[in-house]
């Protein structure tokens, strides 16, 4: 009766995933293909395509001002964005392409609070034999993993959430220029339990006048 009265409810609509700089869920981009090979010699990845497809979109809000969104695309990758103070162009602040290297599945919750206390944060270690050093440092003796939480949506309209405790690693390549290595420990609700994983991927900075976007 009170609809006809007042009229219908309006429908409640999902949160669409975020958008910046023509990059979008089901989009596409295009890298300067001369860089990415005189690149490819002095960093980890291999293969890199030129173009990728975004398949899907994850967001994590850093603090009231600040977030990072993550395009992630066919050739095991993700484009992120930093972004300070709107969703803008001009408040683009970091742009990196950063390549999934490895996934390490954690079983027990012994290994799990192992792996945080120890095994994200170091000072330096050697990874593919290359010495990587600690950018995110604490204020005090102990540079603990960073707590994050990245909000996911899939190209089939799936949105997930994960915990996750990353810490940030560079190397330099050449005089001012760096690749990167992410270790992240990612925590998931999946059903009634706890999917646990150490996720490492490398990366390195992109400008956007590199990308053209389909």
């Amino acid at each position: 009766m009170f609809e006809r009265l007042f009229g219908k409810r309006p429908a409640q609509t999902e949160p669409r995933a975020p958008e910046v700089m023509g990059l979008h869920l089901g989009g596409s981009f295009s890298l300067d293909e001369l860089k990415l090979r005189l690149l490819e010699p002095d960093i980890v990845p291999e293969g890199m395509a030129s173009h990728q497809i975004i398949q899907a979109v994850g967001e994590i809000k850093l603090d009231a001002n600040s977030r990072v969104l993550r395009f992630y695309t066919d050739d095991d990758a993700f484009l992120q964005v930093l972004l300070d103070g709107g969703g803008s162009e001009s408040d683009i602040r970091d742009v990196k392409l950063w390549y999934f290297y490895e996934t390490r599945g954690v079983g027990s919750e012994a290994d799990w609070n192992s792996l945080l206390k120890n095994g994200i944060s170091q000072a330096h270690f050697t990874f593919e034999d290359r010495e990587w050093l600690r950018v995110w440092e604490g204020t005090g003796d102990s540079s603990p993993p960073v707590a994050m939480t990245e909000t996911t949506w899939q190209a089939n309209g799936g949105v997930s959430s994960t915990d996750q405790f990353a810490m940030l690693y560079e190397r330099e390549i050449a005089p001012q220029r760096f690749e990167y290595l992410m270790k992240v420990g990612e925590e998931k609700l999946e059903g009634s339990r706890l999917d646990r994983c150490l996720v490492i991927s490398t990366g390195f900075d992109i400008e956007p006048a590199d990308l053209t976007f389909i």
